[in-house]
C-alpha cells in the first residue's frame, strides 16, 4: 500500500473513532445513528458533526474542492455562485454551479443561445421564467430543461452548505452542422 493511501485509511480510522466516541456520549447522536437505515445516511450524520468518514479504501482525491464527490465541494460565500466544468467537448459543455443564498441581479434575466438541462442534487431554489407568472420551485432531484433564448432568472437559493446544480449544456445540430455559441456567450 502506498504511504498517502495509508495515511487516507489511518485518517479515516480516527474519524470513526472519535465519531463512535462521540456516540457514546451524546445518547440523541446514538439514537439518530440507530435510525440511520443506509451507509449514505451515515455518513452525512457523520458529516453534520465535522466527520469525513465516506471515502472508501484506495479513493483518490481529484474534482470540487479535492475530492472525486460533486457533493463534498466547499460551499461559496453567501449570496455568490461557483461554477466548474467537468466536461466539455464540441457542441456540449458539463458544468457543477454551486450556489449560496444566491440570487439573479435585479432586472436581471439569462437569455442563453444553448439549450440546458439542470438538475438540483443538493438543496433547492426557485426559478423565474420570464413567461410565467409564478417562479417555480425546485429541489433535490427535480430538473428541467431550458431552450435557447427562454428567459429566466435565479429568484433564490438555499444558504449554506448551498443549492448544488448539476448543468448540460448543448448546441443544437442544424442542415449545415452544429450551432456552436462561443464561449464568451456562456453564462
Amino acid at each position: 500500500m502506498a504511504e498517502e493511501q495509508l495515511q487516507q485509511f489511518l485518517h479515516k480510522v480516527a474519524q470513526l473513532q472519535q465519531f463512535v466516541s462521540l456516540t457514546e456520549a451524546e445518547p440523541g447522536l446514538r439514537a439518530a445513528l440507530s435510525d440511520c437505515s443506509c451507509h449514505h445516511e451515515v455518513v452525512e450524520l457523520a458529516r453534520s458533526r465535522g466527520f469525513e468518514i465516506g471515502r472508501r479504501w484506495g479513493e483518490a482525491s481529484g474534482l470540487c474542492g479535492g475530492d472525486d464527490n460533486l457533493l463534498q465541494g466547499v460551499c461559496p460565500p453567501a449570496g455568490q455562485e461557483s461554477s466548474k466544468v467537468l466536461l466539455e467537448s464540441a457542441g456540449l459543455r458539463l458544468e457543477l454551479i454551486h450556489s449560496c443564498s444566491a440570487a439573479s441581479a435585479p432586472g436581471f434575466w439569462y437569455d442563453q443561445p444553448e439549450h440546458e438541462w439542470v438538475t438540483l442534487l443538493q438543496g433547492s431554489a426557485r426559478i423565474q421564467f420570464e413567461d410565467e407568472p409564478q417562479p417555480r420551485d425546485l429541489s433535490r432531484g427535480d430538473s428541467l430543461v431550458i431552450e435557447p433564448g427562454r428567459r429566466h432568472r435565479v429568484v433564490a437559493t438555499d444558504p449554506a452548505p448551498g443549492s448544488l446544480w448539476l448543468a448540460l449544456f448543448w448546441w443544437q445540430q442544424s442542415s449545415h452542422g452544429l450551432n456552436y455559441a462561443p464561449a464568451s456567450s456562456w453564462r
